[in-house]
């Protein structure tokens, strides 16, 4: 006799498809037009599935916007991580590292959340959904940099470059937005590498095991 759960299966395989669509197409909607543009109708559109089916799965923007938050920061910090074999052939372990936080944010998922952020500077209903997981984000991303550039966190003048930095590429990233120049952006990345390399120490770069 053939298991109840057997049809129900690639029913939710699908489903689970189709949110990753919508919530990817919310991402890159972020990223090309921003909050304005990015609604319930056209992520669907660019999805690829019809209206019903993306109100089926997140009843409202409100709804789909905190998702796709929640996918924008895990995407970060998982970009980051993989980033980590990068390093292993670098020359200068600090500048490499700023370059990887800098294209990430310079990158769809970056300025997708750069696009967010900004958008809830001035959107109460959107800054409630951003603010707990910008906290997480900062937190996760925290941790990622210090590893990347080999900062020893016990120390709070350390703690305070590594926190200062983030902001810095932040800031970069909303640049990028604009159209800045690739040279000007790797000259400032370093100097600002040679700076922190007065005020913390590094240790040896090691390659994750696969």
């Amino acid at each position: 006799m053939t298991s109840d759960s057997s049809p129900r299966e690639p029913r939710q395989e699908r489903g689970r498809a189709t949110r990753r669509s919508l919530l990817d197409a919310t991402i890159q909607s972020l990223a090309d037009v921003g909050w304005s543009g990015t609604t319930v109708v056209a992520v669907a559109a660019r999805a690829g599935v019809s209206r019903g089916a993306a109100q089926h799965h997140f009843g409202t923007r409100d709804d789909l916007v905190r998702a796709a938050v929640e996918q924008v920061t895990d995407e970060l910090t998982r970009e980051l991580r993989l980033q980590q074999r990068v390093l292993a052939g670098s020359t200068d372990r600090v500048l490499g590292a700023l370059e990887i936080l800098a294209d990430v944010w310079s990158g769809t998922v970056g300025r997708a959340a750069t696009h967010l952020w900004v958008a809830a500077s001035t959107d109460p209903t959107l800054r409630e959904l951003v603010v707990p997981l910008e906290r997480r984000l900062n937190r996760e991303m925290f941790q990622v940099a210090a590893h990347l550039i080999g900062a020893d966190t016990s120390e709070p003048k350390t703690r305070q470059s590594v926190g200062i930095s983030l902001q810095l590429l932040r800031g970069i990233g909303l640049s990028s937005l604009l159209g800045r120049d690739p040279a000007a952006r790797r000259t400032e990345l370093a100097q600002f590498a040679a700076m922190l390399g007065t005020v913390m120490r590094t240790e040896p770069v090691t390659t994750p095991s696969a």
